[in-house]
């Protein structure tokens, strides 16, 4: 019998977070792989299935990973062992591909002409072209994963080209999608952001040593200071001459950032293109408040990504700020349910009502999303047990009605319960609360005014700016098969 996750059966209906990708040029000591380590613990919320590190010393590529959150993979004793010049870490969440360690990252390439590593977060709509393409050419692929295909096709232009950072703006004029990531050769570090800029990723500066990563909150953590965002289409190189960028791919007009960085993927205290995380979420709480008011006696957020909202809502309406739910924050992947039946056990270990505090009083709770319905349905029922009077519902987002293909599991329109009902006040009655509201779409957008980038918000629109990729039922039911997408012009 399959053993089931607690992550897997407790939040099936819960968005899962992308990938977090972090990169150090260290011109300081040789604990690159150390610094690493508290990157990627700083970038943990991006993906909790599987993490790792690659160092080089200008010779030899050491390299460790595994399934399961950064301190349950790397013990002292294997981060000790990570000592270089320039290391590359990540931190993973599938979203094409399946869960195998296989899929892990950084990924680690011999070729001809020597060894890169390459750290990946996003999707490429045009993956599957381009593996057919490169395994007629008599490339073997180890993994079914997005980050190979990049991988493979650099080597493929560096033996062509003159240098790696060639190689990775040629790279660019053939993958179609979202993505931010690190390459590492033997004396350099390079950073690149797709030219719609959808993934997030930042320059930061350490006493002498450059830092890449995906959120600003990973150089706060290592103690490095925020230089800037790499803007959409830019290539940051770093070797020891120092700091330079190529600008090829930069200019794009209409830049799509995830709108879902700010409203539930980015950690609070991360600034993404001039705006604050927490400033963001704590203005569509503002927004929900004056698009969809109700009479309550306690605001509460869904922890974690509700709670800045709940703030704004709370500030907005007047009605008090508190603590409705608590959530156990040492559960880790290993947690295994007895049985598939006790999910509403399950519920209660992860997020429990504090009585005292929501008993006989009308509650407004507030979160991000809703996808399924399931989950909200169990917590409804769980402030209700606690003796809740009313439990009105404020989401942070607008409904989920279309799939994403960028890296954020946004199931197919038919799990979509937004797409199952046609209006609001049944997809209330079937998750049980008392009124339900959601962020307007006309006001999506002001949520994060002052942004360097536009945004993408095609879960909630179906506009894609890019071409997109369609999934056949058998692949749709096999984790293992690779996305299929039909021949376009490029993006």
């Amino acid at each position: 019998m399959k053993e089931t996750c607690f992550e897997d059966w407790q939040n099936d209906d819960v968005l899962k977070e992308e990938c977090g990708v972090f990169g150090i040029y260290n011109n300081d000591n040789d604990q690159s792989g150390r610094i690493t380590y508290y990157g990627l613990f700083a970038l943990q919320h991006r993906g909790q299935e599987s993490c790792g590190i690659a160092v080089t010393d200008d010779t030899v590529v050491k390299q460790y990973k595994d399934m399961g959150l950064v301190p349950e993979v790397f013990t002292d004793d294997i981060v000790d062992k990570l000592t270089g010049k320039i290391a590359i870490g990540h931190v993973r969440y599938s979203t094409a591909g399946g869960s195998l360690r296989q899929n892990a990252q950084p990924l680690v390439s011999r070729y001809v002409k020597g060894t890169l590593a390459l750290a990946h977060n996003g999707n490429l709509v045009n993956a599957h072209e381009l593996r057919e393409e490169l395994q007629k050419q008599g490339m073997i692929f180890q993994t079914t994963i997005d980050s190979e295909v990049i991988a493979c096709q650099l080597a493929k232009e560096r033996v062509q080209c003159a240098s790696i950072e060639e190689a990775v703006d040629r790279v660019m004029n053939k993958i179609c999608g979202s993505y931010a990531m690190v390459v590492m050769s033997p004396r350099k570090l390079i950073g690149a952001r797709d030219p719609l800029g959808m993934r997030p990723l930042c320059l930061g500066k350490l006493e002498n040593s450059y830092i890449i990563a995906s959120e600003s909150c990973a150089l706060d953590g290592v103690g490095a200071e925020f230089i800037r965002d790499i803007e959409p289409g830019e290539i940051v190189v770093i070797d020891k001459d120092g700091l330079r960028s190529i600008k090829n791919h930069c200019g794009n007009p209409n830049t799509h950032l995830c709108i879902f960085e700010h409203i539930y993927f980015a950690r609070p205290d991360s600034v993404i293109d001039g705006v604050s995380v927490y400033e963001a979420r704590k203005e569509a709480g503002r927004q929900l408040a004056r698009q969809h008011p109700v009479e309550g006696d306690l605001v509460i957020g869904v922890p974690d990504s509700g709670l800045s909202a709940a703030i704004g809502y709370a500030e907005e309406s007047g009605i008090p700020y508190g603590i409705g739910l608590v959530k156990n924050r040492y559960i880790g992947r290993t947690f295994i349910s007895p049985t598939q039946g006790q999910r509403e056990i399950g519920v209660k270990i992860k997020l429990n009502a504090l009585r005292h505090e929501v008993e006989g009083k009308r509650i407004i709770m507030i979160d991000d999303s809703i996808v399924r319905g399931t989950t909200v349905a169990r917590l409804v029922k769980t402030l209700r047990t606690a003796g809740a009077k009313e439990v009105h519902m404020r989401v942070s987002a607008p409904k989920f009605l279309w799939p994403c293909y960028y890296g954020t599991d946004v199931p197919t329109r038919e799990k979509l319960i937004a797409c199952k009902y046609e209006t609001t006040e049944e997809i209330a009655k079937v998750v049980g609360v008392d009124s339900l509201g959601f962020l307007g779409l006309e006001h999506l957008h002001d949520i994060a005014k002052g942004s360097k980038c536009g945004f993408c918000d095609a879960c909630f629109t179906g506009n894609y700016p890019t071409p997109t990729p369609t999934v056949t039922e058998e692949e749709e039911g096999n984790e293992t098969e690779i996305r299929k997408s039909p021949k376009f012009t490029l993006c």
